[in-house]
């Protein structure tokens, strides 16, 4: 489980690689040299600047979001825990390359997280290799019907 992080302050370049790359990366064979260009900066400050803000917690992965089931297998999968735990097997969830991110919610089932795999062999592997390291049973919840929600906006800098 990730902490947000309030307490970075973000330079002009750190604000515009956060606020303009949220969509539209450019698809291409150097998107960091083009965004450099973009940027009017060398493309080593731009990946300077972006290792820089991923050390700091400002941002967890830079990388395409796929429609899910279009390549692999995915599932929302969804774990009961104590909340004094909480923190620890959130990391060890976090430990496994298939799962992208995971987060708390409020219920019964608290430690919620997304898990991709080549297919749906590897990713059921994967959840039981999670039940197994954390000692918690895995709820997997696939998707049945797709929607597509942009959770691109403009922030705001104080």
């Amino acid at each position: 489980m990730k902490q947000q992080r309030s307490d970075i302050e973000l330079n002009d370049l750190q604000q515009r690689l956060l606020n303009d790359y949220q969509q539209g990366l450019p698809l291409c064979p150097a998107p960091f040299a083009e965004m450099a260009e973009q940027l009017g900066v060398s493309e080593q400050q731009v990946i300077d600047t972006l290792d820089q803000l991923q050390r700091q917690g400002a941002i967890s992965r830079i990388g395409p979001v796929f429609r899910t089931q279009s390549i692999g297998a995915s599932s929302l999968a969804a774990m009961t825990v104590a909340p004094e735990r909480l923190e620890a097997i959130a990391a060890i969830v976090s430990g496994f390359d298939e799962v992208n991110h995971n987060y708390e919610r409020e219920h019964e089932l608290n430690l919620w997280f997304v898990a991709t795999a080549p297919d749906e062999m590897h990713l059921a592997q994967t959840l039981q290799q999670i039940e197994a390291r954390t000692g918690h049973e895995v709820i997997a919840l696939p998707m049945l019907e797709g929607y597509h929600i942009n959770l691109g906006f403009e922030l705001q800098w104080t």
